[in-house]
């Protein structure tokens, strides 16, 4: 149940990144949900590291450092994408 719910949240995560990033990212739908999974799995890393991993209530912090991960992961990852993808063509 957790790799579903990892799935969920990355996925929501990727969609509200791409969302908040300025433009059109390239990046396949399923790529969103990786870079988001990712995201969430770095927010919550530095989360444990300063010590808001868990907190009573809704844990706001670790929420918007999953998001602010997830916009770096898909921000870079788009750009990677773009490159990769434009050597293709070219080839």
């Amino acid at each position: 149940m957790s790799w579903l719910w990892a799935i969920i949240v990355g996925f929501v995560l990727g969609l509200i990144a791409k969302a908040i990033l300025p433009g059109k990212q390239q990046i396949p739908l399923w790529l969103t949900t990786v870079f988001g999974i990712i995201g969430s799995v770095l927010g919550n890393a530095v989360a444990g590291w300063i010590g808001v991993e868990d907190t009573r209530g809704i844990d706001w912090t670790r929420h918007l450092l999953q998001l602010v991960f997830a916009v770096a992961v898909v921000g870079l990852g788009d750009m990677l994408w773009v490159a990769v993808k434009g050597s293709r063509q070219r080839a």
